[in-house]
């Protein structure tokens, strides 16, 4: 008897194929759980990524609202439409050492999702002296007024 169980043992060599089948079952579970955890750090690192980007358009834009805002001797919105936008401001700059400076800002918001700001200085003549436009936001769902508006 010995001697049979003897042969059985040395006539065994490697794993039956439910082992195999098992063992690769084991190791796919574990593998598609790791790569699970991989994908699901790397969108919610994307999706914060593209979240601190929009808080900083929204920081950079009220930070130049609110300063034109502060500046501003007229607030004007002509052919405003319901979302307040066009949004012009205009204030007067007195300097003792320069000549006088009238800025002008508009803020408005165009169909493809961005709000812009066009600054404007001319001079007490009337000559164009510096003209920007700076996009501060993008994205911007401007489709449903009550998203996105403007009061003061």
């Amino acid at each position: 008897m010995w001697r049979k169980l003897g042969l059985i043992k040395r006539n065994q060599k490697g794993f039956t194929m439910i082992e195999m089948i098992i063992a690769i079952a084991i190791s796919s579970a574990i593998g598609g759980g790791i790569l699970l955890s991989i994908y699901q750090t790397s969108s919610y690192q994307a999706m914060d990524r593209a979240r601190m980007n929009c808080v900083k358009n929204l920081e950079n834009a009220i930070h130049y609202i609110v300063q034109d805002a502060q500046m501003a001797q007229s607030i004007i919105t002509p052919d405003a439409d319901a979302d307040g936008f066009p949004l012009e401001m205009s204030w007067t700059e007195w300097d003792v050492d320069s000549p006088e400076y009238v800025h002008y800002v508009k803020y408005s918001l165009p169909g493809n999702g961005e709000l812009k700001r066009e600054h404007r200085t001319n001079d007490k003549l009337g000559a164009e002296t510096k003209y920007d436009v700076n996009v501060l936001a993008s994205y911007i769902d401007s489709s449903d007024p009550t998203k996105t508006n403007c009061s003061y």
